[in-house]
């Protein structure tokens, strides 16, 4: 039997088992260092990712480059032919002879990131039960583009939870989708987009225009995998005795509700099945912004529901490996 049915299954086991260790290279930081030095050509300064202060590239005054019509045209050649060039690089590479299943086991494993996730977001929940809330913030700050500096104790919960919930499909589901659909090689084209709308899709004066075509790209490409995460949510809340009934009937409406057309989808199914609220007011770079509540309201997160919601989403993980193994048989005895 081929092996590449079992690749989804292996990248899932060294994932969880490896995580993300910061010494080791990364595709995703060699595509995000890419992405700065072409943002460079369009933009009169480096990055600063501390918006909203005076002298930031977003500080009223700052001159702004190209106009916002060529910085679109510009995005979208770099969505296009970076995400193409990424494509071809990993088939090329995993078609090497002797060495090519290596860089194949290798690329399917790095372009998940469920095991750091579930790392990064059981370290943060840690110092929030440990009333370490100072070095909660910080440590936060990294997952999340909002200001965590003026979150309470309820706050932190709740971010946490609405990050651990989104990120189920952007570090997961969807890399998995993509690996089951095309191998490596689409899975990292779909990275590149998820990279390229995390680093240029914010709604600021300087990413508003050179981000759009990245963001509405990410949003076709999440669009379906969005949607398999909530499901993949149902279907393990039930498997652990949460109210799967009740959740399925309340998620959809909530999910609509968001301005992302597939952020609110995991989220929401997982408010619904945890039993606590997500959304409210949050503050992205210097701004208050008030996000749709999700979930029963007037519940709030603690360290105990937090911890329903981890077992939720490694479940969850571990059916979609399951899901992705099943297809590939299936496809493979259809086609052979």
């Amino acid at each position: 039997m081929d092996s590449t049915l079992f690749l989804p299954a292996a990248a899932f086991a060294l994932d969880m088992a490896l995580g993300d260790p910061h010494h080791w290279p990364h595709p995703v930081r060699l595509i995000g260092r890419a992405l700065e030095r072409l943002e460079r050509l369009v933009q009169p300064s480096p990055p600063d990712r501390d918006k909203g202060v005076p002298g930031s590239p977003d500080a009223p005054g700052r001159k702004s480059g190209a106009t916002p019509a060529a910085k679109r045209v510009f995005g979208a050649l770099v969505a296009a032919l970076l995400g193409l060039g990424v494509y071809a690089l990993v088939a090329w590479l995993g078609r090497i002879s002797s060495v090519g299943w290596i860089f194949s086991l290798y690329l399917a494993y790095a372009g998940l990131a469920l095991g750091q996730l579930t790392r990064e977001t059981r370290a943060v929940a840690a110092l929030i039960g440990s009333g370490r809330l100072d070095e909660a913030r910080a440590a936060l700050a990294f997952l999340v583009s909002r200001d965590t500096s003026v979150l309470d104790e309820a706050g932190l919960w709740r971010t946490l939870a609405e990050t651990a919930s989104e990120n189920f499909c952007d570090a997961f589901v969807a890399p998995m989708f993509f690996l089951c659909l095309g191998g490596p090689p689409l899975l990292w084209l779909y990275k590149t987009v998820s990279t390229m709308d995390s680093m240029w899709g914010y709604k600021t004066p300087r990413f508003a225009d050179l981000g759009w075509a990245g963001a509405r790209a990410d949003d076709v490409l999440a669009y379906i995998p969005a949607r398999l995460s909530a499901c993949l949510l149902i279907a393990a809340g039930f498997l652990m005795g949460l109210p799967a009934g009740k959740a399925w009937a309340s998620f959809r409406p909530d999910a609509r509700k968001m301005a992302s057309p597939n952020a609110g989808w995991p989220m929401a199914a997982a408010a619904w099945l945890c039993g606590a609220s997500m959304g409210g007011t949050a503050v992205y770079f210097g701004r208050t912004v008030e996000k749709p509540k999700l979930g029963p309201q007037y519940v709030s997160w603690d360290i105990l529901l937090f911890r329903t919601l981890t077992r939720l989403i490694f479940i969850s993980g571990f059916g979609m490996v399951l899901l992705s193994e099943l297809l590939l048989v299936a496809l493979c005895t259809v086609f052979s």
